[in-house]
C-alpha cells in the first residue's frame, strides 16, 4: 500500500491542478504562458527522466530512489503551496516532476521483483484500481479544495495536501518496502540524457513562449536548434547501441512498437491540449465553479472507467479493432460536443453535456490498455524495461507538447481574457485539433496486429 500511495500522489497531482488553474491565474497574475508552464514544467522532467530514473533504481536501490524522489516531490509540493508568484510556482512544479521521475519507475519495478503468482496478480490489480481512483479523485479534490478556500488559502491546499501524505510514504517506506537492485544493470547514458533533455526544452520553449512575444526570429532559431540537437541525439544513440544506450533504437524496428508508441504520443498530445483548455472553457466560457467543473471531469472519468472495464474483459479478442473503435467513439462524441457547444453557447449545463462527455471518456478508456498491451507484446523480455519506459515517456512528452500547443490553438484567440464568448470560440477550435489528432492516432493503430495470437493472419 505504501508503493501504491506513492503512485496515487503522482496521478492526483497531474489532475488536481487542472480545476484550480483559473484561481491560480487570478491569485498570482499568471499570464497564458505561465499557465502552460504549470503543466508543461511538470510533464517535461517526467518525460525526460523516466528511463534514467528506472536505471538509477536498478543500480543504487529501488527503495532508496523511491524515497529520494518522494522527499523531492514533498518538498516541491510545500514550495508550490507557499509560492507567491508564477515564477516560483512554475519552478516548484518542475521540481515536483523531477521527484516523480525518480519515484514512479520504482513502483512497478518493486512490484515486479517483490510479488509472485497470485499475490503478483492482486498487487497489479490494486495498481490498476489506484490509477482509476486517482483519475476520479483528482479533479474533485482540486475543485473542492479551491472552492472551500480553507483558512483563506484559495488554491494552495491543492499542493499542501501532498506534504503529510509524502511524509507518511517516507516514514512507512523506510520500514516496509524491501530494497532491491539489479547487479547487471547498465550505467546510465549521461550524454544521451543531456542531449535529449536539451532537445526537448529547445523545441517546447519557443512553442510555449512564441505567441506571447509575437513570434520573433529567435523563437524559430531556438526551434531549429532543438531539431538539430534531436538529430545529434539520434546519431549519438546509433553509436551507443552496443554500449548501454538511453534509447535502444532496435525496438523501433518492430512495427507494433514503433506504431503503438507513435499512437501513444498522439494520445498524450490530445490529452495535453484538451484537458487544460476544457477546464478554462468550463469555468470561463460557462461560468462554472471549480467544484462543478470538477464534476464534469468525474463524468469523463467514469466513462473512461467503463470503457477500460469493457476493454479488459475483451482483451485479446478484437486486436487493433478494439482501440480503433474507441477512437471512433471519441471522435463522434467530440463532434457532438462541439455542435452542442455551438448551439447552446452560454446555456449549456452540466446535465446537458453528460452524454457526450461520458462517451468521450468511454472511448478513451477503450484505448489505453489494449494500446499498451499490443505495443509491447513482441518486445523481447530483456528489453521490457526500456520499452515500457519509452512507451510511458511518449505519453508524458505528448502531454508537454500538447500543453505547449495551447498557445497556438487556444490562447491565440483568448489572449488570456476571461471573456466567455472568446473562451467558447477558442475551445471549439481546440475540438477540431483534437479530432485531427484522434484521426492520426486511429491511422497509426494499423501498425498494431489485425488478429489475435490465436487466429491466423
Amino acid at each position: 500500500m505504501v508503493l501504491l500511495t506513492a503512485e496515487l500522489m503522482d496521478i492526483l497531482d497531474q489532475s488536481v491542478v487542472l480545476t484550480a488553474l483559473p484561481a491560480i491565474q487570478e491569485s498570482t497574475g499568471a499570464g497564458p504562458a505561465a499557465l502552460q508552464w504549470l503543466t508543461t514544467g511538470y510533464s517535461l522532467p517526467v518525460a525526460i527522466g523516466l528511463i534514467t530514473g528506472g536505471r538509477l533504481g536498478d543500480l543504487y536501490g529501488r527503495r532508496r530512489l523511491l524515497l529520494i524522489g518522494t522527499v523531492v516531490f514533498t518538498t516541491a509540493s510545500l514550495l508550490c503551496g507557499l509560492a507567491a508568484g508564477p515564477g516560483v510556482l512554475t519552478g516548484a512544479r518542475a521540481l515536483q516532476g523531477v521527484g516523480v521521475a525518480l519515484m514512479i519507475p520504482q513502483v512497478l519495478a518493486t512490484l515486479h521483483v517483490t510479488f509472485e503468482g497470485q499475490n503478483r496478480s492482486k498487487a497489479f490489480g490494486l495498481y490498476g484500481a489506484v490509477l482509476s481512483l486517482a483519475n476520479v479523485l483528482g479533479p474533485v479534490m482540486g475543485g473542492l479544495l479551491t472552492e472551500a478556500d480553507l483558512f483563506g488559502l484559495s488554491w494552495r491546499p491543492v499542493f499542501l495536501v501532498n506534504v503529510p501524505v509524502g511524509l507518511a510514504v517516507i516514514l512507512l517506506g523506510r520500514r516496509f518496502i524491501p530494497e532491491s537492485t539489479e547487479k547487471k544493470a547498465d550505467r546510465p547514458d549521461l550524454t544521451g540524457m543531456a542531449l535529449s533533455a536539451l532537445a526537448i526544452v529547445l523545441i517546447i520553449f519557443p512553442l510555449t513562449e512564441g505567441h506571447l512575444h509575437h513570434w520573433p526570429i529567435w523563437c524559430f532559431a531556438v526551434l531549429a536548434a532543438g531539431l538539430v540537437t534531436l538529430v545529434i541525439f539520434l546519431r549519438h544513440q546509433q553509436r551507443k547501441q552496443n554500449n548501454a544506450p538511453l534509447v535502444p533504437l532496435s525496438l523501433f524496428q518492430g512495427r507494433q512498437f514503433s506504431g503503438g508508441t507513435a499512437a501513444q504520443l498522439m494520445h498524450g498530445l490530445l490529452c495535453g491540449l484538451f484537458f487544460m483548455t476544457w477546464t478554462l472553457y468550463l469555468q470561463r466560457g460557462l461560468g462554472m465553479s471549480p467544484f462543478h467543473a470538477a464534476l464534469a471531469f468525474v463524468l469523463l472519468s467514469l466513462g473512461e472507467l467503463a470503457g477500460a472495464t469493457i476493454a479488459a474483459k475483451s482483451a485479446g479478442r478484437f486486436a487493433r479493432r478494439l482501440p480503433q473503435t474507441g477512437v471512433l467513439i471519441t471522435v463522434a462524441a467530440m463532434a457532438g460536443y462541439g455542435l452542442q457547444i455551438a448551439a447552446s453557447q452560454a446555456d449549456l449545463t452540466l446535465l446537458g453535456m453528460t452524454a457526450p462527455v461520458v462517451l468521450i471518456g468511454f472511448g478513451l478508456g477503450m484505448v489505453s490498455g489494449p494500446l499498451a498491451d499490443m505495443s509491447l507484446a513482441k518486445v523481447p523480455h530483456e528489453d521490457a524495461g526500456s520499452a515500457s519506459g519509452l512507451f510511458n515517456t511518449a505519453m508524458h512528452l505528448g502531454i508537454a507538447l500538447g500543453t505547449a500547443l495551447t498557445a497556438l490553438v487556444f490562447f491565440a484567440t483568448t489572449d488570456g481574457s476571461s471573456d466567455a464568448g472568446l473562451n467558447r470560440d477558442a475551445f471549439i477550435t481546440v475540438l477540431w485539433w483534437v479530432g485531427s489528432l484522434l484521426t492520426l492516432m486511429w491511422a497509426l493503430m494499423f501498425f498494431l496486429p489485425k488478429h489475435t495470437k490465436n487466429r491466423a493472419g
